[in-house]
């Protein structure tokens, strides 16, 4: 099936959003027990951590971990917001940045300015979005950042969605508690389908659509660790507690450069194979053998794969062995986690 189709379901109870692209799956949200990312807490500071620069805090969902606490002493309220998603056994990871993200507008209250997407290229219409802007900020001293989605989008319907950021924003800025509390949560992966999935996409809502649009059987390929590359070529995807190992293989391609093509192939693949799985920290590659002289070709292709992920990954580099190595900011609920905890 040829196009994009954004499918939002269930897995059992749990909330879940599908995109699919040419019948592939691309994108794949879901819901789990842990605090959702984006979830703003009125914490209580609680110990500092000597050594590392940060403090546990108290929540209403348990201990959460701040760095850089400069002035912040314990006993004292802050309001935070999760970052990411927390190892099973550790705090949940906070900032003191807070951000409001929605499908056209970020509100940022420690970063103010107005600043339209880069990738909004045509003058007219950046003069236009900032129209908009300041009509509807009508002078709120608060970041705003309008994204790229704003490009060709109605008027009324950014208005309306800083307007709602900026609400947000100024209520949560305004708490006067002293207790620990939630504050706002974070979005659900229906929500988020539709404020990331900007591009034009056919949405199904039926209940059952998981199954009329194969989105289950994409799901049961991610049960298995390999992701074929092509030509005989995979990769090895397999999380351990202290990183993700991918290992790639040739398969029955003997030619002098079965290696550059695997690990070209690799390049390509790996933002899907991780972003579908819900994998991040660090994370080591074991390489096809290649001469050192294509390392830079393979280092730009990886580069070009990750600009368009979502989630924030860095390319730290090569080790001794001949291992590349990335770190990858935990941004979802781990998939096989959440499918072993009743998903499915």
């Amino acid at each position: 099936m040829k196009g994009r189709t954004i499918i939002l379901d269930h897995l059992g109870d749990v909330e879940a959003a599908a995109l699919m692209v040419d019948g592939k799956l691309d994108d794949f949200l879901v819901d789990s027990d842990a605090p959702r990312v984006g979830t703003v807490y009125r914490a209580i500071a609680d110990r500092p951590v000597k050594g590392q620069g940060g403090m546990f805090l108290k929540t209403p969902d348990g201990a959460a971990f701040l760095r850089q606490i400069k002035g912040l002493a314990p006993g004292q309220t802050i309001l935070v917001q999760v970052s990411g998603h927390a190892e099973p056994g550790k705090a949940i990871p906070v900032t003191n940045k807070l951000l409001f993200k929605s499908r056209y507008a970020i509100v940022t209250p420690d970063a103010p300015g107005l600043n339209i997407s880069r990738s909004i290229k045509d003058e007219e219409e950046r003069d236009r979005l900032l129209e908009i802007a300041h009509e509807a900020a009508g002078g709120a001293d608060l970041g705003l950042i309008l994204r790229s989605s704003c490009a060709g989008a109605d008027a009324d319907d950014i208005a309306e969605d800083i307007a709602n950021m900026l609400a947000l924003a100024d209520t949560v800025a305004n708490d006067d508690g002293q207790e620990m509390e939630v504050l706002s949560e974070g979005d659900g992966p229906h929500l988020l389908a539709w404020r990331d999935w900007t591009a034009p996409a056919e949405v199904v809502t039926e209940a059952g659509g998981f199954s009329d649009h194969g989105v289950l059987e994409e799901l049961d390929r991610l049960s298995s660790p390999q992701v074929p590359l092509g030509n005989g070529a995979s990769i090895f995807v397999e999380p351990t507690r202290a990183l993700v190992a991918v290992d790639v293989n040739t398969g029955s391609d003997a030619s002098l450069a079965a290696g550059v093509k695997a690990n070209m192939a690799c390049a390509r693949a790996l933002p899907r194979a991780l972003r579908l799985r819900g994998l991040g920290g660090q994370i080591t590659l074991d390489l096809a053998p290649m001469p050192k002289k294509d390392r830079r070709t393979f280092e730009s292709a990886l580069r070009a794969a990750f600009r368009a992920d979502d989630v924030d990954t860095t390319l730290v580099g090569w080790t001794p062995l001949g291992h590349y190595e990335l770190q990858r900011k935990r941004a979802r609920p781990v998939l096989a986690e959440v499918l072993a905890g009743g998903g499915e």
